[in-house]
């Protein structure tokens, strides 16, 4: 006998169905969470049912907080990875030079930026490097004192005089960025990434990550400035 497609069914035929087999909804739960079944007394409605709206309704909640469980554990991995790519890269590094060639290319590649910048606040040394170094008495730096002074990330669109001094000609095409200060007492500097997207670092992103990651950056960097000055 040849089955009838479903969408020719009618009520009689369901109803039918569902007499011949009462068991059907024990097999088939997960039908009576998006169902609406009324009740005979109008309004009012039977504990059963009002017990299955409130099961309905915490299986939802459930369900939204495994999905950002599951988005955070998402973004963390992404986070820790590539936080081991930039320490590696670092630790590969024999020379200053290398270390900031090894970061351009780990935050192009894994952190998906269109820009970086390292600045060493310190007197000029011999670098092929262009603008690696900038003087403590440099004006320029009076663009960022507020960042430098609170040790803090900053995220968000860059003033034009600070996307200048960071990302020289290509200045007006950043449209975001993440300031990232390095304050340590052997070394003082600032790290930038930025951005040709509007949202690519946004003001409200988290600043742990950041943090940390410029203090894996300082380490390694005050370590072949040490080495440098013993060549």
């Amino acid at each position: 006998m040849k089955k009838q497609a479903f969408n020719t069914l009618t009520d009689k035929q369901v109803e039918a169905y569902l007499q011949a087999n009462p068991e059907f909804f024990n097999d088939h739960l997960n039908l009576l969470e998006s169902m609406t079944i009324p009740h005979p007394s109008g309004d009012a409605i039977s504990l059963i049912s009002k017990q299955l709206e409130i099961f309905r309704v915490k299986h939802q909640e459930l369900e939204s907080q495994l999905t950002a469980l599951i988005e955070i554990a998402r973004d963390n991995d992404t986070s820790f990875n590539r936080m081991h790519k930039l320490t590696l890269a670092l630790l590969d590094a024999a020379t200053l030079d290398e270390a900031v060639a090894n970061l351009e290319h780990v935050f192009v590649d894994f952190f998906m930026t269109d820009f970086v910048a390292v600045r060493i606040i310190s007197e000029y040394e011999q670098t092929p490097i262009a603008n690696l170094f900038i003087a403590p008495n440099d004006p320029n730096l009076q663009h960022f004192a507020p960042i430098l002074s609170s040790s803090q990330p900053k995220c968000g669109r860059p003033t034009l005089a600070q996307a200048r001094v960071l990302f020289g000609d290509e200045a007006s095409e950043v449209k975001s960025c993440a300031i990232i200060p390095m304050s340590f007492t052997q070394l003082e500097g600032i790290v930038a990434i930025g951005s040709r997207e509007d949202n690519r670092f946004h003001y409200s992103m988290g600043n742990l990550f950041l943090t940390q990651m410029s203090e894996i950056i300082a380490t390694r960097l005050i370590s072949l400035l040490h080495q440098s000055e013993h060549d």
